[in-house]
């Protein structure tokens, strides 16, 4: 820890020394609406930005970073009213016309935009978009000479055959592809200044890892400072300089990273870092959820904007807004002091009680407490709730219209087995693509399948008749990772939850009185049942959406991404009811995700699918402890962890690539591609890889699809000596 806050310390402190690259004064953006109250996404923020310093913003959704981004960018609506000062190498961006920002934007700032898809044209090749970049800049470059650079360029943020690439559309690229392909076009004309607003928001965690990785290839080779607005602290942790927290469209907290995560002053920062499940800790204790939800920024309230969240306010914190201050610095300036040592500045009346620890961190939003239950959730010997065995579904690819053919194979599931225990949770885990959801998919229809069998409650699903469905339907139900998607925007949520309840023929007020119970078992007043949707906050219609799903008193309950559309403060409260009501109604879980952290905090067995295979699977503890498939033990190591003295001394494990086509037919282990320790075996090891494919084969507790397991856990050892703890 020492060793990194002086790093970081000195590094601060020769940037300090010179004039900052980028500083912005009392920033406001409002949006004026036509017969309504004036939206303030973000009110009097500022900060500084020195060369070559990496700078990270978080905050829940609407706290304004990416309306600050974009402000510097120059790239909001006409309709916004931008106040303050934006200054850049000394010249004020406010005062600028857009034909002069243009000359600016892309040469001397550069922005990564979190969808590359919509940000890039749709009708132009790659190659072309960053040869465009690099003559608008450079008059005097030739084409053949752009279009040569663009070449360099996609091979050195890692796109495999760039040649061939570079002519290929947006739409054949995946998503870590075209991502990779927006950093190559973002340091095209060598920037001072990268902006990169949520760049990894929608990737896997390999593929974060990587996109990760280039960003800061891009920054030591351009040696351009980095803005990077994310909401996940452990990308910060392990990349950011200094950490800047918003909430409401202010500046709330702003500190060296190493000093913010180990003594954060603001209780918003405390109850969001607590909030965050750690892969190393997670499933030995509970999560600390931050209850409420941000203002609404039409009418802000009076003094602190976080008062009604705020578990310690005073009065004097409904009264008065606080400023950003330090122990000896105010305005939002990171004020060199002495040799190393860099003010840590905080907006909270209460800032220094909680700095000299009068107010310990733990008090302020203190641990829940685990439900206690009086019986166990699961009996010796009883039988699977579902076993699914050999599992297949392959879909046709076909090309032509009214005269197609089949032209190929989509292999979205390719031989799955597994089974959910009676008050356990089984987490699914894997990259897109990899055929999660297409198996939950197959065990909801309760259809015969095209290959294996399914069975739920001992009950094989390819004989059911119609009755017998309906009655089964009862005892499997889904919550969907969208909740707002999931549920209809014109009915009360009372109708919604009840839904179920009316399909099997429940009676008027024993649906009424079932669903007031819902609502009071997920955390919600009884007396909202009328209200509509659109009324409330998004982990509140998660809540109704585990209301619904639990309405017909299920056994098994799908888990689709739960909590991936949630902030992460919202997250914790989700996770802890789950739980709540695993242990309290003995349900069984079947639990989709890609945060690894939420699996090993919730799951008590985990799956880990690649390319529609399950190449690894055992008690949840012994897999994260020690994985025996180099794939597992790449998707742990690429989980980012929200501490900067364990993220930034970790040994990564990358992958090379993205995940192959299920349309492609590979001979032997279909992770050979992308295996590191493939490049280190030996002729005859290879030889055994490329033309024999790997079955699941137990290795103590835990199954693994992997001809080299033995090899595995020795070449993992050597290379995650500085990952677990």
């Amino acid at each position: 820890m020492t060793e990194i806050v002086a790093a970081a310390r000195k590094v601060s402190a020769r940037s300090i020394a010179r004039p900052p690259l980028l500083e912005v004064k009392n920033l406001s953006v409002t949006f004026p609406q036509r017969g309504g109250p004036t939206v303030q996404a973000v009110r009097g923020i500022s900060y500084q930005v020195h060369e070559g310093e990496f700078l990270g913003i978080v905050g829940e959704s609407g706290s304004g970073k990416s309306v600050s981004s974009l402000a510097l960018m120059g790239l909001l609506p006409s309709s916004a009213v931008v106040q303050g000062s934006i200054t850049f190498d000394g010249r004020s961006l406010l005062d600028l016309n857009d034909r002069e920002l243009s000359k600016i934007r892309g040469k001397d700032i550069a922005m990564i935009f979190q969808d590359p898809l919509s940000a890039m044209t749709p009708v132009y090749t790659v190659g072309d978009q960053i040869a465009e970049a690099l003559l608008l800049h450079d008059a005097a470059l030739s084409k053949k000479a752009a279009r040569a650079r663009a070449v360099e360029l996609l091979t050195v943020v890692g796109i495999p055959d760039p040649r061939r690439r570079a002519k290929a559309f947006p739409h054949e690229y995946s998503g870590g592809m075209r991502q990779r392909a927006m950093i190559a076009m973002s340091i095209a004309n060598d920037p001072r200044l990268i902006v990169a607003d949520e760049p990894t928001t929608a990737l896997d965690v390999t593929i974060q890892a990587q996109i990760l990785d280039v960003l800061e290839t891009a920054k030591e080779l351009t040696g351009a400072a980095v803005v990077l607005i994310t909401h996940d602290l452990g990308v910060v942790a392990g990349h950011a300089d200094r950490i800047a927290v918003m909430y409401a469209g202010k500046l709330i907290e702003n500190g060296l990273t190493a000093d913010v995560f180990a003594d954060p002053h603001m209780p918003y920062t405390v109850g969001l870092l607590r909030s965050v499940p750690n892969m190393q800790t997670a499933g030995t204790q509970r999560l600390v959820p931050l209850e409420g939800r941000p203002p609404s920024l039409t009418a802000l309230p009076n003094g602190c904007p976080f008062a009604a969240r705020c578990p310690i306010a005073i009065d004097t914190c409904r009264d008065t807004e606080p400023e950003l201050l330090g122990h000896r610095a105010a305005a939002s300036k990171i004020v060199l002091t002495g040799e190393h040592d860099v003010t840590h500045v905080a907006a909270c009346h209460r800032s220094d009680e909680i700095a000299s620890g009068s107010l310990a961190k733990g008090d302020i939003f203190p641990r829940p407490e685990p439900l206690v239950v009086s019986q166990p959730s699961q009996r010796p010997g009883e039988d699977p709730v579902l076993t699914v065995s050999n599992l297949v579904r392959h879909f046709p690819l076909t090309k032509g219209g009214v005269f197609s053919r089949r032209i190929g194979t989509v292999r979205a599931v390719d031989g799955v087995s597994f089974s959910v225990l009676p008050g356990q949770t089984l987490g699914l885990v894997g990259e897109s693509g990899c055929g999660k959801s297409t198996t939950i998919l197959e065990v909801l229809e309760m259809t015969k399948p095209q290959g294996g069998q399914i069975l739920i409650d001992g009950t094989d699903v390819a004989n059911l008749n119609r009755v017998d469905k309906l009655r089964l339907r009862r005892d499997v139900q889904i919550v969907f990772q969208d909740p707002m998607a999931a549920i209809d925007p014109r009915l009360p949520i009372g109708d919604i939850i009840g839904e179920p309840l009316t399909v099997h023929g429940v009676k008027t007020e024993a649906r009424r009185e079932r669903v007031r119970e819902l609502l009071d078992l997920v955390g919600l007043d009884p007396l909202m049942a009328d209200r509509y949707p659109h009324e409330f906050s998004g982990g509140q219609r998660q809540r109704i959406g585990i209301a619904r799903a639990l309405a017909t008193n299920p056994r098994l309950v799908v888990l689709d991404e739960p909590v991936s559309a949630l902030d992460v403060s919202i997250q914790a409260g989700v996770i802890n009811l789950l739980e709540d009501l695993k242990e309290q109604l003995g349900l069984s879980y079947l639990f989709v995700a890609h945060d690894l952290a939420i699996v090993r905090q919730i799951a008590d067995t985990v799956a880990v699918m690649y390319l529609g295979r399950i190449v690894e699977y055992g008690p949840v503890a012994d897999v994260f402890a020690h994985p025996r498939h180099p794939y597992t033990q790449a998707l742990i190591s690429a989980a980012p962890i929200p501490d900067p003295v364990i993220e930034r001394s970790r040994q990564r494990v990358l992958l090379a690539g993205d995940l192959p086509s299920p349309t492609e037919q590979i001979d032997g282990c279909n992770f050979r591609s992308r295996c590191p320790l493939f490049t280190t075996l030996g002729p005859a090891a290879q030889s055994l890889c490329a033309e024999s494919d790997p079955q699941l084969t137990p290795d103590g507790t835990v199954e693994a699809a992997c001809h080299h397991v033995g090899v595995t856990k020795t070449y993992l050892t050597a290379q995650s000596s500085n990952v677990q703890k």
